[in-house]
């Protein structure tokens, strides 16, 4: 990975837009798809890397471990190393993580009203389509056999 210059335009523009603007701030801090998960799930108190790796299935252990590393360098999560045997890793929110907290919470409420009322639009969208839908469209599968006739007759074609 190739280390942007300090005085490129592109470092300069970012620079200026944190000053201007707050949001700008806050996305670089927890911008992205997976610091504002792993936030969510350490406000309910410290965990293991396993724990977090378990509570988020989806991401990978590099993400997980690069994403950590990123919120502990932006000073929004702590981590202790207890030494036993093995070695335990423990993540827990900074103060300033703390601060995020009912700000990520909301996010969650807004995210459960919000899809709640978009789940409830589309089913009742989709109980007004279905029976027209139902009626005129039917949707084969093609079988084994269709498939294998079909490549028959490609195969026939570029031969012939």
């Amino acid at each position: 990975m190739t280390k942007v210059k300090e005085t490129s335009t592109w470092h300069h523009n970012k620079a200026v837009a944190v000053l201007h603007c707050p949001i700008t701030y806050v996305m670089n801090k927890i911008g992205g798809h997976w610091k504002p998960i792993i936030l969510y799930y350490l406000i309910a108190g410290p965990k293991r890397y396993s724990e977090l790796k378990r509570a988020i299935p989806s991401i990978t252990e590099k993400m997980l471990a690069q994403h950590l590393k990123q919120l502990r360098g932006d000073n929004l999560i702590e981590r202790v190393v207890e030494q036993e045997m093995p070695p335990i890793t423990i993540y827990s929110l900074s103060r300033a993580g703390e601060k995020m907290a009912p700000i990520l919470l909301a996010m969650a409420e807004w995210a459960m009203k919000d899809s709640k009322l978009y789940l409830d639009f589309a089913m009742n969208k989709v109980s007004e389509v279905t029976p027209k839908v139902k009626s005129k469209v039917q949707i084969k599968a093609p079988s084994r056999t269709n498939r294998q006739s079909k490549r028959r007759a490609v195969t026939q074609k570029i031969v012939d």
